[in-house]
């Protein structure tokens, strides 16, 4: 059996990209800044709010026409940043803080994502419930997420040899059939693909248990920040309200993303439930007193120790919320 998830960037390794998307220019009357928005991944309701965004004309109402690239396996964010081809994308602060060791110039600007996706899945009748439960169990994950588990693991005092991990594709077949007892997913497809199918699952997300790793965050170059900041600028304002009609309506959210993706195989009901899922992982107590896409000090330290397990050494300079505070200070 064979439980096709919705495609995620962070562990496929084969797929298709898309090609780029632009359906609204700017108002009558006013001159339009061409800008390129690059995704993480394939169009789905993962990024519903900036769909909002360009439906509503938020954007136009900025002064911007927004071209959305979509992402792929084929197709990482980071070099379109770098090189200029787009103005700022869609990535994670290990993704970035990796291109920053190797020299790329990014800061993070927004985070959307407040609480890491990542997620252990298992089945009602032999459930992880936090991370101790893990040992003498099977894992199923690819291998490239290993640190991902060690960190877990020494966060919460596990003893990793305890777990044996099973090379897998990213599929909830081999948790079904019983080859594992579990799977390292993010919680927005594989439990959102067996849940759509009828079959019960169980899921701990490890952001509950001190896996701090922003995700869905917004990059930048220092020389856009720089020269670039009134776009950088209007294109997150747009941003911020399509996420907030979002929050309002998920389900207009998941009727507009397969509106206009009438191609990419999109089913309205999983849309509709990975765009509700979705909702704890995007607002939290921090965004509702300061804005979509804040972040704290303390948000910073923690992210800063859990990509130190990641073997990520970053410093709080690489997440800048002067544009984020100047949209909400207006």
């Amino acid at each position: 059996m064979t439980i096709s998830p919705i495609s995620r960037r962070h562990l496929l390794q084969a797929g298709l990209a898309g090609a780029g998307l632009s359906l609204l220019g700017a108002r009558p009357g006013r001159a339009a800044s061409a800008v390129n928005f690059q995704l993480s991944w394939l169009h789905s309701v993962q990024f519903g709010g900036s769909y909002i965004a360009q439906s509503k004309g938020y954007w136009a109402d900025q002064g911007l026409e927004v071209t959305l690239s979509p992402g792929g396996p084929n197709a990482p964010v980071e070099p379109p940043v770098v090189a200029g081809t787009a103005l700022m994308g869609i990535s994670a602060a290990d993704y970035t803080a990796a291109a920053v060791a190797n020299g790329a110039p990014f800061k993070i600007l927004a985070v959307a994502m407040q609480n890491n996706p990542f997620t252990i899945a298992s089945l009602p009748g032999n459930p992880v419930h936090e991370p101790k439960d893990l040992m003498g169990k099977k894992i199923g994950m690819a291998t490239a997420n290993t640190p991902v588990l060690q960190a877990l693991c020494e966060i919460n005092g596990v003893d990793m040899s305890a777990i044996e991990i099973v090379p897998t594709q990213y599929d909830a077949a081999p948790l079904v059939a019983g080859q594992v007892d579990c799977l390292l997913c993010w919680l927005t497809d594989l439990p959102v693909a067996m849940t759509m199918q009828g079959i019960d699952n169980v899921t701990m997300l490890m952001a509950d248990f001190g896996y701090a790793v922003h995700s869905q965050t917004y990059i930048a170059t220092e020389d856009s920040l720089k020269n670039r900041r009134a776009e950088l600028l209007a294109l997150l304002k747009g941003e911020v309200a399509g996420w907030r009609d979002y929050k309002a309506d998920t389900d207009a959210a998941a009727a507009l993303t397969v509106e206009m993706f009438p191609d990419a195989g999109l089913d309205l009901a999983t849309q509709k439930l990975q765009a509700e899922r979705q909702i704890p992982l995007m607002f939290s107590d921090l965004t509702e007193a300061h804005g979509f896409g804040w972040w704290s000090e303390d948000t910073v330290a923690a992210n800063i120790e859990t990509l130190g397990l990641l073997g990520r050494k970053v410093s709080a300079d690489l997440w800048d919320r002067s544009l984020l505070e100047e949209i909400y200070s207006s």
